[in-house]
């Protein structure tokens, strides 16, 4: 009785570690080429973080559902563009850090949820702003796939926060969501120090907030060029989580930009992400 019982048993632990161990289906490498060719981040990697990064993705497409909205057919290219762009994050945390919620809803452009939202007076307004993305805690990420495909490689020739990239900052609110409702605050590996990190971050969010607002003051006067001397997107003066996610954009599009105007953020960023993007960056001689 006792075998009879037991070989069902071991074969259900066979197939159990064989799916913990089976191989997931590798990107096709001319589509990787094609998904990622713009995306300078990718290009100035090494041969070696390539190879992981194409991994990373791979098993990313194989723990994630993706579901299109308003009609929307999701292809392979928009599939591993995502999931790129996605990994790219975690390239030295691992995949595991996206689990605990599966689905990525893809909307072919901007899409504007109604939401109940109170004013100052304890008025509730209902609105249906834009958006090109959003992440739920503990559930999906949301993506204007407009905004997902204008990805691209922009170098530095345009003011510093033109380039926006949607899905990692999405993801990086994921990654800050790791320990409950983001605030710029993610769960830091062993040898961080949270009094440094929350000093860089809170001194560098504050001060950008006040050169928003001398920027906005000015912008009836000069057609808002302050706004586009600043070294990053004004929503990241929206709070504290929304810096955050910007400066990751920034972290990964133009890190040298970051370094200059943020130091002691991108020292934090550096060893969170376990990246050094700036590093990557061909040096004028």
């Amino acid at each position: 009785m006792m075998s009879s019982l037991l070989n069902p048993l071991a074969r259900m632990m066979r197939k159990a570690r064989a799916m913990v161990t089976r191989p997931v289906p590798l990107i096709d490498e001319r589509l990787w080429d094609q998904a990622t060719s713009q995306y300078r981040f990718v290009k100035l990697l090494s041969a070696e973080e390539k190879r992981r990064l194409r991994l990373i993705a791979s098993d990313f497409l194989a723990r994630k559902t993706f579901t299109g909205a308003d009609g929307f057919e999701i292809d392979d290219l928009a599939r591993v563009r995502i999931a790129a762009q996605a990994s790219i994050l975690v390239l030295e945390l691992g995949v595991r850090n996206y689990d605990g919620w599966s689905e990525i809803v893809v909307y072919p452009g901007q899409f504007a949820p109604q939401r109940e939202v109170m004013d100052e007076s304890g008025v509730v307004h209902t609105t249906r702003d834009p958006l090109a993305g959003e992440a739920w805690l503990n559930g999906p990420v949301v993506l204007s796939y407009d905004d997902v495909a204008r990805t691209g490689d922009t170098g530095y020739g345009m003011a510093a926060w033109s380039t926006h990239n949607v899905v990692i900052h999405e993801f990086a609110h994921k990654l800050d969501m790791l320990n409950g409702e983001p605030n710029g605050f993610p769960p830091l590996h062993r040898g961080m120090n949270r009094e440094t990190w929350k000093r860089a971050f809170m001194s560098a969010y504050l001060a950008f907030c006040e050169d928003v607002d001398r920027a906005d003051a000015l912008e009836h006067r000069d057609g808002g060029a302050a706004l586009h001397t600043l070294p990053l997107d004004p929503y990241a003066s929206e709070s504290p989580a929304e810096f955050f996610a910007v400066i990751s954009e920034s972290f990964f599009e133009t890190p040298l930009v970051v370094e200059s105007a943020f130091p002691d953020v991108y020292r934090q960023l550096k060893m969170f992400y376990r990246q050094d993007p700036s590093a990557r960056e061909p040096r004028q001689s």
